[in-house]
């Protein structure tokens, strides 16, 4: 299996590499991010320091990661909200069945939620005969395509207005040149009745306030807004790493996330929702429910180094600014959460046999260390999964009798040097042509070695 996947990522990779037209999609669509996102982070004053105390922040919460999550089930529930531990993605989907059975539910709204696609809930939602819509518009188209999200905050980079307006044409025969404008004026038009009707609205969680017992969501359409107000029921789902102290860090981690993960001064709609809708309230849901998702998040909390990768707020600046992930692409990576924070994370939540291939998916440049707004070191948490897959017996072995040579000759400069650079260049060209892949040429080796040239320049 974890042969497979590694496999399957390499040929897919070689594809998409290659896929001029994906290229100039993906290139438009981040080019625009990049310019927004150097207007947005003009209005920190000092982005160095921000980012640093979020780090401490994050750091704080993770390092008491079990103190902060009873404190919000305890705020919570003074409300009126009911907290649910889920060890898996088994045991999530097994209680949402359970909510759904209690009220007797028929349709589900959802708002945009990475946790949901972690779980895989459109599919179960699916199974059990429930009418499901997603209903940001990036995920409902690829929800209309039948495919996983591309990116963790826009869904459909991967996809031209030409492409959308293709769908929708097919889908509810809008016209075939439609505007951005229409497009998003018919799925309004279909959204505005699910709402309506829905008996579920099901959402994610940007942050769990452990002070106040509240969850945090951001967004631009309003759509989760609505998922939250118009059903009689709202479940959310949360990975236990998005809880941090208190409802005041607010004020440093919306802002962050805003500029890094759109370029946006402030997200658009910013709602904190404490539970279910208060005898004095107009509006909001009967009964609210949070279920709280490991997964095998606790596997990473157990890693001292690595579980830097818990800070991640989901902004996405990491893909935007990965050289690998602008050139294979999101669907390539297989996993619920792509680009570097992807690569760091997942052989953890789901297995380093499977997945420490991802960790070698990285040219290490350090950019997305750089732009990361909570600090991580993501580059050099990725060399540390490798050191763990090495350690562990997870490479193969003709990788290891490879470095063993490598080792050996690095060691031994005479050896190292007995043949000239013509030889050297020679046997790669015949023997080792095809290991850096058909559309590489080889680097050329000097004729003469480093020692040999050190030498001449110290002699002149």
């Amino acid at each position: 299996m974890a042969q497979k996947n590694a496999e399957k990522f390499l040929s897919e990779s070689k594809i998409k590499s290659f896929d001029q037209q994906h290229r100039n999609v993906i290139n438009h669509n981040i080019g625009k991010y990049n310019t927004s996102f150097e207007k947005g982070k003009e209005k920190f004053n000092n982005l160095e320091n921000s980012k640093k105390k979020a780090n401490i922040i994050k750091w704080k919460a993770i390092e008491n990661l079990d103190r902060y999550l009873l404190d919000f089930e305890s705020n919570f529930t003074k409300r009126g909200g009911k907290v649910i531990w889920a060890n898996d993605a088994d045991e999530a989907r097994a209680e949402i069945a359970k909510i759904i059975d209690y009220h007797q539910a028929k349709s589900v709204v959802k708002s945009k939620s990475m946790a949901t696609e972690e779980i895989e809930l459109n599919s179960f939602l699916q199974e059990k005969g429930l009418d499901n819509i997603e209903s940001d518009l990036g995920e409902f188209i690829v929800q209309l395509l039948g495919q996983k999200p591309y990116h963790i905050v826009t869904p459909a980079m991967h996809l031209s207005l030409e492409d959308i307006a293709k769908l929708f044409h097919e889908k509810f025969d809008t016209p075939l040149e439609a505007t951005a404008s229409e497009i998003t004026a018919k799925a309004r038009e279909i959204m505005r009745k699910k709402y309506k009707t829905a008996d579920i609205g099901i959402t994610g969680a940007n942050f769990l306030i452990a002070d106040s017992g509240s969850i945090a969501i951001t967004e631009n359409e309003g759509n989760a807004r609505l998922s939250t107000t118009f059903p009689k029921v709202h479940i959310a789902i949360a990975g236990i790493e998005k809880v941090i102290p208190q409802l005041q860090d607010l004020d440093l981690f919306w802002p962050l996330l805003a500029s890094h993960g759109t370029g946006q001064n402030l997200t658009v709609y910013n709602s904190i929702l404490s539970g279910p809708r208060q005898a004095h309230e107009s509006d909001g849901p009967e009964a609210m429910y949070v279920i709280l998702l490991d997964n095998g998040r606790s596997q990473l909390l157990a890693q001292k180094e690595q579980r830097q990768g818990l800070y991640c707020i989901r902004c996405g600046a990491c893909l935007n600014a990965c050289p690998i992930y602008k050139n294979i692409g999101g669907h390539t990576y297989n996993t619920t959460y792509q680009g570097p924070i992807g690569s760091l994370i997942t052989p953890h939540l789901k297995g380093m046999k499977e997945f420490k291939h991802l960790s070698e998916a990285s040219s290490l440049c350090g950019k997305c260390t750089e732009v990361c707004p909570v600090g991580i070191n993501i580059h050099n948490m990725l060399l540390l999964n490798r050191k763990d897959a090495v350690e562990q017996g997870l490479t193969t072995r003709s990788e290891r009798n490879l470095w063993k040579g490598f080792s050996y000759l690095m060691k031994k400069r005479k050896l190292l040097d007995f043949f000239g650079g013509k030889t050297k260049n020679f046997f790669l060209r015949n023997f080792f042509k095809k290991s850096w892949g058909k559309k590489r040429d080889l680097p050329n080796i000097a004729n003469k070695s480093f020692a040999q040239q050190w030498k001449e320049q110290n002699k002149q």
